[in-house]
């Protein structure tokens, strides 16, 4: 059994998630009895922590307080945190974005309100130098809350011809690539999995009414993302065996641009998207390895084209060595 102070720190711990925990459950977790879950949360109270017991069967929910609880964070240092978190956020460096989200909303949860308008303030005296598709912190962690949650979200949201129309969907997973964030959700006006560009969604309150979360679509929500992002807003959707290592690929093709599967050791089939052929050959060429195409069709027509242009201008350019034009003697 663990240590009381281990015990509560692994309570709190849990108690953060955005979630209503049953007693029961908490109980499952650490190893112990429902009634000295009830002692430490009562002990949690004593220093602090606001807990709220739900109503019906026994459960606990962690709530905002009128301070900052004892032993995390004094004022100065939870306000520092949450605007660091809140550029971190948006800021697009590799790899810190959805950690600083979800870091930021488990802080934001247990700030007392006159913290929560110190940072707001800040934040709103800022200009931010971000990149286009940056969003608030508040919309990412509002959503990220909506997805512990289970609860569904409404929202307006703007086509890419400026269009604003109203949505409603069961949100599952927040993706960011390193330019913009999206959001995979179940569309319910539509019936059927969609992603939506972050930026573009005005959230409304209150949220939707809690669902039962679906399998993911084909199983795996980051490739879902992928192919959303880099092969199906375009206009022509290329496919290619290219003769190199899965894993060589993938190092020089970034996940926003296409999709890599292995096939073998030494190939791996290749989607990417672009809205002109030339685009579309010239790149998969860049690559640097040889390929086959398979889509669409009319692209092997191209590169023929393409190859017999770029030989013409080839045969144009003197070779090593060679001047053109004449020489005096």
């Amino acid at each position: 059994m663990l240590e009381t102070s281990a015990r509560l720190l692994r309570l709190l711990s849990l108690l953060q998630s955005p979630r209503d925990w049953p007693g029961s459950e908490l109980a499952e977790q650490l190893g112990v009895s429902p009634r000295t879950i009830r002692r430490d949360v009562d002990r949690l109270r004593e220093l602090g922590y606001v807990v709220h017991a739900t109503a019906g069967a026994p459960g606990y929910r962690l709530g905002a307080g009128t301070g900052v609880p004892p032993l995390l964070l004094d004022e100065e240092e939870a306000v520092a945190v949450a605007v660091g978190l809140g550029t971190a956020a948006v800021s697009g460096v590799a790899g810190i974005g959805e950690t600083s989200v979800r870091a930021l909303e488990k802080l934001e949860q247990v700030l007392p309100s006159r913290l929560r308008h110190r940072v707001g303030s800040l934040r709103a005296a800022t200009v931010p130098l971000a990149a286009a598709g940056a969003v608030d912190p508040a919309t990412l962690t509002a959503i990220a809350a909506a997805i512990g949650n289970r609860e569904g979200l409404r929202f307006d949201y703007r086509a890419r011809d400026g269009a604003e129309a109203p949505r409603a969907a069961e949100p599952y997973r927040l993706a960011s690539s390193g330019r913009r964030w999206y959001l995979v959700a179940w569309d319910t006006g539509r019936g059927d999995w969609r992603t939506f560009r972050v930026d573009r969604m005005r959230l409304r309150s209150p949220n939707g009414p809690r669902f039962t979360p679906r399998e993911p679509p084909g199983g795996d929500l980051a490739r879902y993302v992928a192919e959303q992002i880099s092969v199906r807003p375009y206009r022509y959707q290329g496919r290619f065996t290219l003769h190199a290592p899965a894993g060589v690929v993938a190092a020089r093709v970034p996940p926003t641009v296409a999709t890599v599967e292995p096939r073998g050791e030494d190939a791996c089939v290749l989607n990417a998207g672009s809205n002109t052929l030339d685009e579309l050959a010239v790149w998969v060429a860049q690559i640097g390895v040889p390929f086959e195409v398979h889509e669409p069709p009319e692209l092997a027509v191209h590169l023929r084209a393409l190859a017999a242009r770029l030989l013409d201008a080839a045969a144009a350019v003197p070779a090593s060595g060679e001047t053109s034009g004449e020489t005096s003697g």
